[in-house]
């Protein structure tokens, strides 16, 4: 036992170094087929078409596409496409036909508040909520919403009402990707989520002085979620 010891003690130090080295990253493999196609194949099999929700929802167009690969998308070498993208996102806005950017802020609230629409249960020409507070706070009487955007407290009060600030807001809404090409903010009008009537209402939620948006915070106190 004890030339065991010595001996084990005498290569101790030439272990040393081999044990320093780092073993090198092996790439995760989930076996034979596990790629884009086979990602793809599974997933057109797992859906099908019911009511309104069809199987063409889940094609991609460049956009999606492009945003799908997060990494890749936010590398510097993918800046050229990106910019591209936007571009061409910007090209599908279409700005109010009467050139009056802001609705009724009062139904504006009750768009922001509802998340119906485009599920199966829902008709065609059913109007859709723009489901905001999911990812937003805006009026302060309204304590359950979602942090994924920033709060829109305030937003007329702190941005003003000026030309640009207001086509800025309607293209963000519009379609969201004009701006950023991976929001994660839907494109409301481009995909049909949301009409021109229904934007103007959001849009003087925002900036409507009387919206409760803007309200002075002194002015305001919290209320239960409706």
């Amino acid at each position: 036992m004890k030339h065991i010891a010595l001996l084990a003690a005498a290569l101790l130090p030439l272990a040393g170094p081999a044990l320093s080295q780092t073993a090198p990253v092996q790439t995760a493999s989930w076996g034979p087929g596990a790629d884009d196609a086979a990602f793809s194949r599974m997933l057109a099999a797992s859906f099908k078409d019911k009511g309104i929700a069809r199987i063409d929802r889940l094609t991609q167009d460049e956009t999606q596409a492009f945003c799908s690969d997060p990494e890749a998308a936010a590398s510097p070498a993918a800046a050229a496409r990106r910019e591209r993208i936007e571009a061409a996102n910007m090209a599908t806005v279409k700005w109010p036909s009467d050139g009056q950017w802001l609705g009724d802020w009062k139904q504006g609230e009750a768009i922001a508040q509802s998340g119906r629409g485009n599920t199966w249960t829902d008709k065609p020409d059913g109007a859709n909520g723009g489901n905001c507070y999911n990812c937003h706070q805006i009026s302060p009487a309204e304590i359950s919403y979602g942090t994924i955007g920033p709060s829109l407290s305030q937003y007329g009060t702190l941005r003003g009402r000026d030309e640009e600030t207001l086509k800025a807001a309607w293209a963000k809404i519009y379609n969201a990707k004009a701006s950023n090409a991976c929001s994660n903010m839907p494109r409301a009008g481009h995909m049909g989520i949301l009409g021109e009537t229904q934007i103007k209402h959001l849009m003087a939620l925002l900036f409507d002085p009387k919206s409760p948006v803007n309200a002075s915070p002194a002015n305001t106190q919290p209320g239960p979620a409706k």
